[in-house]
């Protein structure tokens, strides 16, 4: 670790940061410490590839470690480390070596009665969408002085367990839960070596995780421990000043108990919050299945039946059946049906069933007592042994506790959240098929020859509890934090932010990207290569003409910009209609001459995607070393590839949006959620549903559109297909973000946006080569193949002469000779170039003036063309091709 670069004083707290920092990134800290200071929430946008994750890391930790006292920069083994020197003995100090094993933490804390009022530092939750932009943010952590700052990243079992009997199986919850409950004898021996990696000392000091470690770190050292690292992650919890976890984790109050999350006082960071609407409504929600209920009370019966706590298990089993007789439907479309409450009526209904604000208080208590563990002393074969209670199942468990986490919501604060929630009981079909069954002879029919009444539609029921009020989740945040600091590269609009999480952002921000406005090219492009207009409303996008006219448009920036191309459709569906009518038409064939095609599957496993993604990448990097550059992803907007995956450099040189991705207008939960917003938009101040809905298109479009341009040297194409934006650029451009709307270009017609991006593309291209042949020699077979070239030698050069029409060919042809003649000290000296271009019948000024380019190619496009070889074609008059 490098000694810190650049010291920043801001707000009274010195930060250390490991380079010279980006106005963005100042703006951020500077943000950042004032909210930190007076206890404010903070919502702030800065672009992708502004170093919004150094800034938020090194401006957090500084004011943390501020809070503590003095900071002392000393090296110890090998590394730069912060200590601290408390500037109070009633401040403890837990960052660094100096609190060995907890000993002087938990000495300050039995001295005296005045402890239990020392002050108490807060912990920073840094939450994210993703493991994988865990990992991002914890290497950005390595890169800091503050790496060795105690810190844990919480995590499930299936990214965090090491214990061979359990990661074979599909459901690693229910192993573990399997082998700690000691079922059949068998007991979890990496859980009980939990103790060797749980402290952080230990870990830092010890085992030499002294900097910044990913969730892999743990899960390798768990492994040559032989520990449980997911246990250790979570009691590492206790003394770590930073905890790093996916912020449903935050959000979900089921999993706030279960992992044991306190956030009062605590900082709270919110990383990719774009979607934290959509979380937070979903995390106060909760749907389930007809047959899960089903499930869920006929254990309960069992267990009553067992005579197993009987005084417990019967309430809950009067709840479910209770459930179960709620089946009033009303018709609404073909095939499918749904009766929808709103929550005053659902408490309305409970009611009828016995459930009240207190009665719902002893089924909680019921439910706590039926799962807790429990031994009595019973007969086993003739002896007396001690005995664990049966409980009911972890997924009867996880039915009640959700179901009893929305009425807790429904019934808290005198019901003040009912208004917030609707409850629809929904009624579809879906399609089953039939095992196969052996004949008489056990000989089973072969598939082709299946029977035609194997396949058989099956009723499904679905009963769902939705939040429409993303401020009920976030209410559990909002009176117990110090601050909420929400930032994204993608938050515009923002100004729903405050009115929907019901809090207010007293610090807000739009920070500028790093980028100069030459690296970027943002155009709308209205029509395509036919004339055609393009609109992908629903009607439109239907047609044949609009099918093909995007492939036709789709095609030709594949010819325009090299590397890779990202495109970005609506919809599933969209893409589907898309790809089919391009096979059908040859279009598909021709864009996979021209490109490796890849398509983004609609579902399937993580490892089928990330190897879809794999071949997208190795076709451009193959791609680049030799003479093509082919690779284009479609993709869909919401999608797997929209969020969170880095298309650095050639990886995403463009992207290519189609239409506006509005979300389904049909679906039920958005247009309750609509209907929801009209009716209380004046009284508490939320956008109307149409408003809503136009801006869940536009953060979706942002996000798309953030895969281009990921750092301060990187540059690309962002190309918005569709008519609306050039017609009405008021309502549908100022919901980009404040970076990309502020370069927005309207093209009139497509040859004049085609013109302009092949310019900028060749511009972008020339200037990297340019910048790579800076630091490298020039090497003629970058430009031409070795299987062209031949020897020639000076005297054949001196054969060849200029054309008497441009006076610019006398000056290349004066540097040509005399550069040839003085880099070679013998008429026989041997060059290697095309032969053809000193032929006696084809040389002449283009002749020369390749001869030229060929030898001083680097002193030619930085002096007459900037680097660029389409200027250079322009400046001579001459053709590649000769």
């Amino acid at each position: 670790m490098a000694a810190p670069t650049v010291e920043y004083t801001i707000g009274g707290v010195k930060i250390q940061f490991p380079c010279k920092a980006y106005p963005s990134q100042l703006a951020m800290m500077n943000s950042i410490v004032r909210g930190l200071n007076h206890g404010q929430h903070c919502l702030l946008e800065s672009p992708t590839g502004s170093g919004k994750s150094l800034a938020l890391l090194c401006s957090t930790l500084a004011w943390q470690q501020a809070q503590y006292g003095k900071l002392v920069l000393v090296k110890m083994s090998g590394y730069f480390v912060l200590l601290c020197v408390p500037q109070s003995p009633l401040v403890s100090c837990s960052l660094c070596p100096c609190a060995m094993a907890k000993g002087g933490q938990k000495a300050a804390e039995g001295k005296s009665s005045k402890d239990a009022k020392k002050k108490q530092v807060p912990k920073i939750f840094f939450g994210t969408r993703t493991h994988k932009q865990i990992t991002q943010v914890t290497h950005e952590l390595k890169r800091t002085l503050y790496s060795s700052t105690p810190m844990t990243i919480l995590s499930s079992r299936d990214h965090t367990c090491v214990h061979p009997d359990v990661v074979p199986h599909s459901n690693r919850n229910e192993r573990c839960k399997e082998l700690l409950e000691a079922k059949n004898g068998m007991t979890c021996r990496f859980k009980n070596g939990v103790h060797k990696m749980q402290d952080q000392n230990t870990l830092q000091w010890v085992h030499g995780l002294h900097q910044a470690w990913d969730i892999e770190d743990l899960v390798g050292l768990g492994g040559r421990l032989r520990a449980c690292s997911y246990y250790a992650a979570r009691d590492l919890m206790q003394d770590a000043c930073i905890v790093f976890c996916p912020y449903n984790y935050l959000l979900d109050p089921l999993i706030r108990e279960s992992m044991q999350i306190n956030l009062d006082g605590q900082i709270v960071i919110l990383d990719e919050a774009h979607n934290i609407e959509d979380c937070a409504r979903e995390s106060a929600s909760y749907t389930l299945n007809r047959p899960q209920l089903l499930s869920a009370r006929e254990e309960l019966d069992g267990m009553v039946t067992h005579n197993i706590r009987p005084s417990h298990h019967e309430p809950l089993r009067a709840f479910c059946c209770s459930l179960l007789n709620c089946s009033v439907l009303a018709e609404r479309d073909f095939e499918t049906s749904c009766k929808v409450w709103d929550g005053r009526e659902v408490l309305g209904l409970f009611y009828t069933m016995g459930i009240t604000a207190d009665t719902f208080g002893m089924l909680q208590k019921h439910l706590e007592a039926a799962l807790e563990k429990e031994e009595r002393v019973g007969l086993v074969n003739g002896r007396e042994e001690t005995v664990e209670v049966s409980t009911i199942s972890s997924a009867t468990s996880s039915v009640l506790k959700s179901l009893f986490m929305v009425l807790d919501f429904l019934f808290r604060d005198k019901s003040r959240f009912a208004e917030d929630y609707r409850v629809a009981l929904q009624q579809s079909y879906m399609w089953t098929v039939a095992p196969d069954v052996p004949d008489p002879q056990g000989f089973f029919t072969r598939p082709n020859r299946r029977r035609p009444g194997a396949r058989s539609k099956a009723l499904v029921y679905t009963l769902s509890f939705w939040c429409l009020n993303p401020a009920v989740a976030f209410s559990d945040l909002s009176g117990r934090v110090r601050c909420i600091v929400l930032t994204s590269g993608t938050l515009s609009p923002m100004g729903s932010f405050s009115s929907e999480l019901g809090v207010k952002f007293s610090i807000q921000l739009e920070a500028s990207h790093v980028i100069s406005k030459s690296q970027v090219w943002v155009g709308t492009l209205g029509s395509g290569p036919q004339g055609r207009k393009l609109c992908a409303t629903f009607q439109h996008a239907e047609t044949y003409a609009f099918q093909d006219e995007v492939g036709a448009l789709l095609l030709r920036v594949c010819q325009a910009v090299g590397r890779g191309v990202l495109c970005f459709l609506p919809s599933y569906k969209m893409l589907d209609k898309l790809c089919d009518r391009w096979t059908n038409t040859g279009l598909w064939n021709k864009l996979e001459e021209r490109k490796t095609v890849i398509k983004e599957p609609r579902g399937g496993g993580k490892g089928d995607f990330d190897e879809l993604l794999q071949i997208y990448y190795d076709a451009i990097r193959i791609s680049g070393e030799a003479t093509g550059d082919r690779a284009l992803l479609m993709a869909v907007c919401r999608g797997k590839v929209s969020e969170g995956l880095d298309f650095t450099d050639d990886n995403a040189r463009a992207v290519v949006t189609i239409g506006i991705p509005f979300p389904n207008i049909k679906d039920l939960q958005v247009e309750l959620k609509m209907k929801y917003n009209d009716q209380h938009c004046k009284a508490r101040g939320l956008l109307s549903g149409s408003r809503w809905y136009e801006i869940q298109a536009y953060r979706a479009l942002n996000q798309a559109l953030g895969r281009c341009i990921r750092h301060k040297n990187d540059w690309g194409a962002l190309i918005l297909v569709d008519e609306r934006f050039g017609n009405n650029p008021n309502r549908y451009i100022s919901g980009l973000s404040k970076w990309v709307r502020n370069l927005v270009k309207h093209h009139d017609t497509f040859g004049a946006a085609m013109q302009s991006l092949v310019c900028f593309s060749q511009c972008q291209q020339g200037a990297g080569e340019r910048h790579g042949a800076a630091s490298q020699p020039f090497n003629s077979t970058d430009i031409m193949p070795p299987a062209s070239l031949s020897p020639v030698t000076v005297e054949e050069l001196s054969s060849c002469h200029p054309s008497q029409s441009p006076s610019t060919d006398s000056l290349l042809w004066a540097t040509v000779h005399n550069t040839t003649a003085s880099q070679a000290s013998a008429p026989n000296t041997q060059l290697e170039v095309p032969r053809s271009w000193v032929h006696p019948e084809t040389a002449g000024s283009t002749g020369v003036i390749f001869i030229f380019m060929y030898i001083h190619i680097d002193i030619l496009l930085n002096k007459f063309c900037g680097g660029s070889w389409s200027t250079l074609r322009g400046l001579i008059g001459v053709s590649v091709d000769n």
